[in-house]
């Protein structure tokens, strides 16, 4: 049995502040909608650098002490895809948007009156409860099941 497998490594970030969430209303067909901002981990980066990295291309803005709260992941062809996930609630600079979509300060309140990725909740729940750290898609009976652990 093969002990190594493909994997595709990204990192999404939940930047907040006391009452409001900074989101990306992403563009993209493939999971559009208002989501966390992040990205893929280039070869060699840190974990931490490229969330960083990333957040400081999509938003214009530098995360300060970021800290990993969980993990998503789901099959791929011979492998899976891993989403590191972060959270940070201090930062510096003047927001922007990028290509992947415009950015916004949404209140936590004002979260069911936006568009949202479908698994954005579970998201959330991942990265905001302590007792959680793993968000999985499995493909089960050729359906695909989320496992929250």
């Amino acid at each position: 049995m093969a002990r190594t497998e493909k994997v595709e490594l990204t990192a999404l970030c939940l930047v907040h502040s006391e009452d409001a969430y900074l989101l990306q209303n992403r563009v993209k067909e493939d999971w559009k909608g208002y989501t966390l901002p992040g990205g893929h981990i280039e070869i060699g980066e840190s974990i931490v650098d490229a969330i960083v990295r990333e957040i400081k291309e999509e938003t214009g803005l530098t995360i300060l002490n970021p800290r990993l709260y969980g993990v998503k992941q789901f099959p791929i062809k011979d492998g899976r895809y891993i989403v590191f996930l972060f959270r940070a609630d201090e930062y510096e600079g003047e927001l922007i948007s990028s290509e992947e979509g415009e950015m916004h300060w949404i209140k936590k309140e004002e979260l069911s009156n936006v568009n949202l990725v479908s698994d954005f909740n579970k998201l959330l729940q991942v990265i905001l409860d302590d007792s959680l750290t793993e968000f999985q898609y499995i493909i089960q009976d050729d359906l695909w099941k989320v496992v929250l652990k």
